[in-house]
């Protein structure tokens, strides 16, 4: 057995890669469904969209430009959580919300209040997996989930699940206040604040909490190792 074989089954390392890109793409496709839903999208593409309305550039190009100033966060405070999907997330995730979007939108262009709703909890239930994944995998995270992270884990402010619902409350505030400072009227506003948008601040955090010690890490452990059990 090579070297490099040995450091891919000491460190799960292939499991991990696995791990990272699915959750970082899968989480793009949600982003899709909480878009087509129109009742919210999650906290940070609240501050996104809050950003879209002012700025008249592409959405997938915005979002690497906006990722890439919150990644020199990470670099100052703590550079472990930089990693593959760090930089997946970066150039992918805002393309793949794009298309993600286009495709539901190609596929069912008139959808009622009963097809948004359950858009809205097909990309709840999602984004918290995929989420539980890519973090769990421990290669790299999301320039956003990062802040939560380092101020959890690095700085020792509170359980990470409590730092998220703070740090999403401040990306919602901060997306309805660009919106409406660009003008945007309440007709559209489903687009950046909603009940979806209400769900996945307070229980977004607790959900992936949950996905990581029920499916991410018995996935990369196995289910009777200790590390399966260990809180995040």
């Amino acid at each position: 057995m090579s070297r490099l074989d040995t450091i891919f089954k000491k460190d799960h390392m292939v499991k991990r890669i696995l791990m990272s890109i699915f959750g970082v793409l899968v989480c793009g496709i949600a982003v899709g469904f909480f878009k087509r839903a129109m009742f919210g999208v999650d906290p940070f593409q609240s501050f996104m969209a809050g950003l879209d309305v002012m700025i008249p550039i592409g959405f997938g190009t915005l979002y690497v430009i906006v990722n890439a100033v919150m990644l020199l966060f990470s670099l100052i405070f703590d550079r472990h959580y930089i990693g593959l999907a760090t930089f997946i997330n970066l150039f992918l995730i805002g393309y793949v919300a794009e298309f993600s979007l286009n495709t539901l939108t190609n596929f069912f262009p008139d959808l009622g209040l009963v097809g948004r709703a359950v858009c809205l909890l097909i990309g709840i239930l999602v984004i918290c997996v995929a989420s539980s994944f890519y973090m769990t995998a421990d290669i790299g995270v999301s320039t956003y989930d990062a802040v939560a992270l380092i101020i959890s884990n690095t700085w020792h402010i509170g359980k990470f699940k409590y730092v998220r619902i703070i740090t999403d409350v401040v990306c919602v505030a901060l997306g309805v206040g660009l919106y409406l400072l660009a003008g945007g009227g309440l007709d559209g506003i489903g687009a950046v604040v909603g009940v979806g948008t209400i769900i996945t601040a307070f229980f977004m955090g607790p959900l992936v909490d949950l996905f990581a010690r029920k499916l991410a890490r018995p996935f990369l452990y196995g289910k009777d190792k200790p590390e399966a059990k260990a809180e995040t």
